[in-house]
């Protein structure tokens, strides 16, 4: 009886019911698709306890998870993310989806370019401008330039894609700055 209550009422939900979930939607997914790939999924609980689940593509059809910036890599964390919000919605569980760690590649090549842009910028003290990013990507690049005092950065633009701007901090113990420091 206490399974027919658990059905009409729903029960508490455990990690192995939604990586089960992710991996039968993935499954499902890659069956209907005709992808020749194989994945791993994988959850953790991070510091704050929240649940993060990790799926991991390999395989000959790689390449078309990685292609045109991976945008088929987020159209399966999308997906998988609105099934999970659909099944379990108070569930805080989050989906990260990778294929050979072109997540960690990609955002190596942003933090790259993002350094050479901010050494112009203190070299030459002018502003510089990386070109437009969407917001996963402009956010990583802003964490990464907010780490440094000398450079600030900002969004310009409107839309989904806007452009960073990376301009020489003022430096209040600078001389010459006295007055703008003490206005501030």
């Amino acid at each position: 009886m206490s399974g027919f209550f658990k059905k009409l009422f729903g029960g508490k939900k455990s990690n192995n019911d939604i990586e089960t979930l992710i991996q039968e939607n993935v499954q499902n997914l890659v069956d209907k698709a005709g992808f020749n790939v194989q994945f791993e999924t994988r959850s953790e609980k991070d510091d704050e306890g929240s649940t993060q689940v990790f799926v991991d593509f390999s395989g000959p059809d790689e390449d078309l998870f990685k292609d045109r910036k991976g945008q088929l890599l987020d159209a399966f964390q999308l997906y998988l993310k609105r099934v999970l919000q659909n099944k379990h919605p108070e569930d805080k569980t989050q989906v990260h989806v990778d294929c050979g760690g072109y997540r960690e590649e990609n955002e190596q090549a942003l933090i790259e370019r993002a350094e050479n842009l901010k050494a112009i910028a203190i070299d030459q003290g002018r502003t510089v401008y990386y070109r437009a990013l969407p917001p996963k990507e402009r956010k990583i690049v802003h964490q990464y330039l907010a780490k440094d005092p000398r450079v600030k950065s900002r969004s310009l633009g409107d839309g989904l894609y806007k452009k960073i701007k990376i301009y020489p901090a003022k430096n209040p113990n600078a001389p010459g700055d006295e007055a703008s420091a003490q206005e501030s």
